[in-house]
């Protein structure tokens, strides 16, 4: 399991978290890596920003997520002492309040839908999401808690003021100049 955080940890930091602050988001995630969102949230002692790529799912007006590590999870325990959050999506950022799933059916429902959202990490648990019975996803939520995201307002994203899109519009004009001189 500690090589599987250190191997999530290099692709997040240096992939993920990259990718979607450029505004590449929506070219990152599909059916077969998954459907990602960043969250961006304060450190419960440093104060520092944190940027996680988490799988997620879209239900009733919520978004939902999974703390797959657990409730030891450095940005878990973030949250949960100040629960406010940017979510950085494929198309879009909110500005959210975070509270844990208390409802077991509501838990169950967005489990199941999260572990289909994520591509081919939905199998990293051993078995197949869009088979498995309600008893294999009940497993899974003896260990991991399920994070409602409820939207509070709406957040700037990469295009906006102060992202980091520029960067890559820059890079695409560097590429066509390049190619025509």
């Amino acid at each position: 399991m500690d090589i599987l955080r250190r191997v999530f940890w290099f692709i997040n930091r240096f992939f993920m978290v990259p990718g979607f602050r450029l505004g590449l988001g929506a070219l990152i995630c599909n059916p077969v890596s998954g459907y990602i969102m960043v969250i961006k949230n304060t450190g419960r002692k440093s104060g520092k920003l944190y940027f996680t790529p988490t799988n997620y799912a879209i239900q009733d007006g919520h978004i939902y997520c999974m703390a797959g590590f657990g409730r030891s999870s450095d940005w878990y325990l973030n949250l949960s002492a100040r629960p406010q959050a940017e979510l950085l999506l494929p198309g879009k950022s909110v500005a959210c309040q975070m509270e844990e799933v208390s409802d077991p059916d509501e838990a169950l429902t967005a489990c199941k839908q999260i572990f289909k959202n994520a591509g081919f990490a939905g199998f990293m648990e051993g078995f197949n999401p869009w088979r498995a019975p309600d008893e294999r996803f009940l497993k899974t939520l003896q260990r991991v808690p399920i994070l409602r995201f409820k939207p509070t307002s709406i957040a700037s994203g990469a295009t906006d003021a102060g992202g980091w899109h520029w960067i890559t519009l820059l890079i695409v004009l560097g590429i066509i100049l390049v190619k025509i001189f």
